[in-house]
């Protein structure tokens, strides 16, 4: 079918004939299977001041490429992290959650949530890394022990806390986990409420600049492999009656992240413009020279290592129940 706009009649028709092959078992558990068509000309994305869809709704590119399309895009936030995006989704007030951490995205799912993976992205050099202020004392990860680090549940922050003391043969019960999104964590680190906090890029580095706080666990540095992944998710429903719109959507974020690999500069100059942190950290991410690599839901061998990191979370109660990644994706 065409992308062009839809006239009533056809919406009419696709919407339909979706419902019928949703009534033939699409609706639950297994991948949202290849189709054509859509029953709307608008996608409603999520953002917050960071990551590539921050970078899409400043850069304006992702936007005219929809737009050639007939697709408007409707952008939905700020939020502060991944796991309210995912609310919004699910709630129907946006279309995507905004690329944010896959950790709790499995989380949701396990909740009930009628999410699916449509597009996922390893962003490098990995940067998340357990804090502390150098006045704490706090310089290792045994240090930790009998202290509290702020966290957000079921996600990057938690996992890396736990990775890190199953490194150093630390039982998870000896620290205080104290579970805070990151808006809320870093005054909290501050003003000496917690002790450590457990964080990604540019919250990390913003704390180092402004709050004298140094490194005790390095994701890339200090972990030799990866358990959380930047995704993009949906509704499973909307993945099944709008394929021709996340076809367009991920062909559009691939092409945005391109254009960031090879703008380095001018992409941390508008990240640096949206979150106004401190010419030090700027050129800090700009030294970094930061890349997207993007893979796709079908690709075999990054699906394998997802299974393998949900697996590794389950078995650490940061997920509270295995499950099979590739039931989870929209295959269109």
């Amino acid at each position: 079918m065409s992308t062009s706009i839809l006239t009533p009649s056809r919406r009419t028709f696709l919407a339909t004939s979706l419902a019928g092959v949703a009534a033939a078992g699409l609706a639950g558990t297994g991948p949202a299977l290849a189709a054509s068509g859509r029953t709307t000309d608008t996608l409603r994305l999520s953002w917050g001041y960071f990551g590539l869809s921050y970078l899409a709704k400043e850069h304006g590119a992702l936007e005219k490429r929809l737009a050639d399309q007939g697709i408007k895009v409707e952008w939905v936030g700020p939020f502060p992290n991944h796991a309210p995006t995912l609310q919004a989704v699910t709630g129907g007030t946006a279309d995507y959650a905004f690329g944010g951490s896959t950790t709790p995205a499995l989380a949701a799912i396990l909740a009930g949530s009628p999410l699916v993976f449509t597009q996922f992205f390893i962003y490098e050099p990995r940067t998340t890394a357990i804090i502390a202020k150098k006045s704490s004392g706090i310089s290792k990860v045994e240090d930790l022990i009998g202290k509290s680090v702020a966290v957000n549940r079921s996600g990057l922050g938690e996992f890396l806390v736990v990775a890190a003391l199953e490194k150093h043969n630390i039982d998870r019960s000896k620290v205080n986990f104290v579970y805070l999104n990151p808006p809320d964590a870093a005054p909290a680190l501050a003003a000496g409420k917690v002790d450590a906090w457990s964080m990604w890029s540019p919250g990390v580095d913003i704390a180092r600049v402004e709050y004298g706080a140094q490194d005790v666990f390095i994701e890339g540095r200090d972990l030799p492999f990866q358990i959380d992944f930047n995704s993009y998710l949906t509704r499973r429903k909307f993945a099944q009656e709008n394929p021709d719109l996340v076809r367009a959507f991920n062909a559009a974020i691939v092409a945005e992240a391109a254009w960031a690999n090879a703008n380095n500069v001018e992409a941390e100059t508008i990240a640096f413009k949206g979150l106004k942190y401190p010419e030090a950290v700027r050129d800090h991410f700009i030294s970094l020279n930061r890349k997207y690599t993007p893979y796709s839901v079908t690709d075999e061998s990054f699906l394998a290592k997802f299974q393998n990191a949900a697996d590794w979370l389950s078995a650490r109660k940061v997920l509270p129940e295995q499950v099979k990644v590739r039931d989870y994706v929209a295959v269109v």
